[in-house]
């Protein structure tokens, strides 16, 4: 089916080792499509390494500090469930379509609209871009920790030159070194929660049990922009916008991937379905555990610095009297935004690699190489990065907020696309009597869809809502900026290529494609485990 506005034919250089574009379809032919390297424990690892970021291990002391530990807690509680329910959208789109090269902007222009398409595509890709700049930024921070006498640029250097080379050379090294990036965030992330259990059960050498003693005093809420009860809703109204960054565009991490995942049909819903309760511990006992340890009050949740001092996990244990852990911490956390910024640059050039391949972006990115790495799109995704030299004449938290506020926006925006894109999918599967053929279904849809997304569009709305209780022209710019690009973006290509506002539901092609994915999945023969460790490592990866 023809999507309007990208009707061009496969020049000769397209032929070379990218996608065709055929009548903006991303093209079938295996010969011009990214390799399959990816693995069902590199999928799971990769969505989970981009949700565990700078985010979880410092920014949750940031809203300790602002709204207390109750807020705290049920804002990522509240987050995880949203981010659940994206995440299970996007696994029925892509578990029913797993072909090489798409991209959830690519579904996008095939069920909803091409306008939206391409300003979705490239509101995530400078989403991406950005934060490969926000995790060198925070990278460089946590390593001058330890007060080394090499000057920052040279960290941002290394660790931008390793995020190339990692996701340059071949998508298999890029998702083994995210793998073990992960396995080390989530060891620390389990080894933190013992360590504060310990401390809350008064197993530290500095004080005996402390159970939840600081949601007494100084207390369970830290009320905001009010009192009494609006003071502690608008702290966890709070708490839920700002716990948006630690998840921000984690959940689209597997859709981009499916296209390079071995088996895609078995692998995409195993890991959608273990996300939750992977959440869960690391997001829903972890933020529980730090409001417990932390009192909010602590002076030094305060400090604007991003470095590993502002951990609150940090905070917890000095104050427990455990020496020694500042640096082991730190090493976690620095890997922790190394492994971020390696999945972003990822994510972010196969955003744009597919944009080129359905002519949304120049035809140059997507090129790739004989290994099937789209190195146009990377290096130009990279480029971004370099941005984090603002470092070297700015301060580098307040670099690393810049980012931060441009990323989250856009990455709320990117889930109501992905939602629009869901509930026009399913509408035109319904429509044309094909919902029965769906591979992967989730529960509570379309309902879940639906909720979410108004929850959604309310926190992209009002995440900045108390700039108009004491106004600041810079934090309302931040807070709302994102929304004016995108709707010039949106609005630009409509007026330009006049295209419809909506598909009609009848005429949306939902089946190109699915003749070819089904011959190729029907292959899949799942590993059966020779004794119970085997059992247990198919059942964990």
């Amino acid at each position: 089916m023809k999507n309007e506005g990208y009707d061009e034919k496969p020049s000769a250089d397209e032929s070379q080792g990218g996608s065709q574009l055929i009548d903006g379809v991303v093209s079938l032919d295996e010969a011009t499509q990214l390799e399959r390297g990816l693995k069902s424990r590199h999928i799971q690892f990769l969505a989970l390494g981009g949700a565990i970021g700078t985010g979880l291990f410092v920014g949750s002391g940031a809203i300790l500090a602002k709204v207390g530990p109750v807020p705290l807690w049920l804002g990522y509680i509240s987050m995880m469930l949203v981010v659940w329910i994206v995440m299970n959208t996007i696994a029925e789109m892509t578990t029913y379509l797993p072909m090489k090269g798409i991209t959830l902007p690519y579904f996008t222009n095939r069920y909803v609209d091409s306008s939206l398409a391409f300003a979705s595509g490239w509101n995530y890709w400078y989403a991406y871009a950005i934060l490969v700049a926000a995790e060198a930024s925070a990278g460089a921070i946590l390593l001058d920790y330890w007060e080394t006498p090499v000057h920052s640029a040279v960290w941002i250097t290394i660790i931008l030159v390793v995020c190339l080379a990692l996701n340059i050379i071949a998508v298999e090294v890029f998702g083994e070194a995210e793998f073990w990036f992960a396995s080390i965030k989530i060891i620390t992330i389990i080894g933190l929660v013992i360590v504060g259990i310990v401390i809350m059960a008064g197993g530290a050498p500095g004080a005996g049990a402390i159970g939840f003693t600081y949601w007494n005093n100084p207390g369970a809420f830290k009320e905001y922009v009010g009192t009494g009860a609006t003071g502690r809703f608008t702290a966890y109204w709070t708490a839920f916008v700002r716990a948006g960054f630690s998840f921000i565009t984690s959940p689209e991490l597997i859709g981009l991937a499916a296209g390079e995942t071995v088996a895609p049909r078995r692998n995409i819903p195993k890991a959608a379905r273990r996300f939750l309760y992977r959440l869960a511990l690391f997001y829903g006992v972890s933020s529980l555990i730090i409001g417990a340890i932390v009192p909010y009050d602590d002076k030094q949740l305060l400090t604007e610095t991003a470095d590993a001092s502002a951990s609150p996990w940090v905070i917890g244990i000095q104050r427990a009297g455990i020496g020694g852990l500042n640096h082991v911490i730190n090493a976690a956390i620095l890997t922790s935004a190394w492994s971020a910024g390696n999945a972003f640059l990822y994510s972010g050039s196969r955003i744009l690699y597919s944009m080129a391949a359905t002519g949304q972006a120049p035809k140059i990115f997507a090129r790739t190489t004989k290994r099937g790495v789209p190195y146009a799109a990377v290096v130009a995704t990279w480029a971004v990065g370099l941005l984090a030299y603002l470092n070297v004449s700015q301060s580098g938290a307040k670099v690393f907020l810049w980012f931060m506020n441009i990323s989250t926006i856009s990455g709320f925006i990117g889930w109501i696309v992905v939602l629009v894109t869901y509930l026009r999918f399913r509408k035109a599967m319904s429509v044309q009597g094909l919902l029965s053929t769906l591979p992967f279904r989730t529960i509570g849809q379309p309902y879940a869809a639906w909720f979410t997304l108004f929850i959604i569009t309310l926190l992209t709305i009002t995440n900045g809502f108390q700039v108009f209780a004491k106004w600041d022209v810079g934090d309302f710019l931040a807070a709302y900026i994102t929304l004016p690009i995108f709707l010039v973006l949106y609005l630009g290509h409509k007026a330009i290529f006049r295209t419809p506002w909506l598909r009609n539901v009848h005429d949306v092609d939902v089946l190109t494609g699915k003749k070819e994915m089904d011959e190729f999945c029907a292959n899949d023969h799942p590993p059966v485990p020779k004794n119970f460790l085997q059992r247990v490592w198919f059942w964990l990866a």
